[in-house]
């Protein structure tokens, strides 16, 4: 760290302690150079997230909607909320492990899909059929038989 008075580079941390409002650390430093003090603060830089929707358009990452679709889909299912909570978890860090800034929302609804296909068929085939707009009986049926084809290839 330069120090803000001589401009050398030799300083050292002298006391830290974390900032409560703002996620953030207070560094108090002292230069060897010229020995004044000065404060500084750490903070995490985060990337924002853009998800890029199905008309192209681009909106920022929210965890919220993630979570909402999936409590619509487990609407009185046997689904607890945790095992919600541990699948927006895991949806949104293989999300953010992606290390890019953009996300088409086609792949979270895929993550989604995988893994309430695996939680709760139910919960799966409703969440299903709003992701993909199913616009007659005809797709719905198509769905419920790849469900019931794999739930019978586990047993």
């Amino acid at each position: 760290m330069r120090c803000p008075y001589c401009g050398k580079d030799n300083t050292r941390v002298v006391d830290s302690r974390p900032v409560e409002e703002d996620n953030s650390i207070r560094r108090r430093r002292v230069c060897d150079i010229c020995s004044r003090r000065f404060t500084t603060y750490e903070k995490i830089e985060t990337i924002p997230m853009i998800v890029i929707k199905k008309d192209n358009n681009r909106e920022t990452y929210d965890r919220a909607k993630i979570e909402g679709g999936i409590l619509r889909a487990c609407h009185k299912r046997p689904v607890s909320m945790a095992q919600i909570r541990k699948m927006v978890y895991e949806i949104e860090t293989e999300i953010f492990d992606r290390e890019e800034k953009e996300i088409d929302s086609k792949e979270i609804g895929e993550m989604v899909m995988d893994r309430l296909h695996d939680l709760d068929p139910v919960a799966y085939v409703r969440f299903a059929s709003v992701y993909r707009e199913f616009k007659d009986v005809e797709t719905f049926m198509d769905e419920l038989k790849k469900v019931l084809n794999s739930e019978t290839a586990r047993k």
